[in-house]
């Protein structure tokens, strides 16, 4: 069955970095798009990044320059870098199969002095 297990969020203060994980299995990762999608308490689920099965990104306005998606097939993992964190940016974050009902749990990330 497919899963998406997330991993390497935390606490950090604004301007600080964290890099995001998520493990894939129980499918060909190799051959489907991925994204990172991120909620806010009392706000809808929003698309932060997304890579294709290519390698080509894309990314929401509010992120762009400051996060970066990858995806390491061999490892059957795509990362999500985040640099120059805001207060803004605290949220639980998503892995997402594109397009699919497939999602991990979710891993909190809270910037914050």
């Amino acid at each position: 069955q497919v899963q998406l297990v997330e991993s390497g969020g935390g606490l950090v203060q604004p301007g600080g970095s964290l890099r995001l994980s998520c493990a894939a299995s129980g499918f060909t990762f190799s051959t489907y798009n991925m994204a990172w999608y991120r909620q806010a308490p009392g706000k809808q689920r929003e698309l932060v990044a997304l890579i294709t099965n290519r390698g080509s990104t894309d990314y929401a306005v509010s992120v762009k320059g400051r996060f970066t998606i990858s995806r390491d097939n061999a490892k059957n993992t795509v990362y999500l870098q985040m640099n120059s964190l805001k207060p803004e940016d605290t949220a639980v974050y998503y892995c997402n199969r594109w397009n699919s009902a497939y999602w991990g749990q979710g891993t909190q990330v809270t910037v914050s002095s």
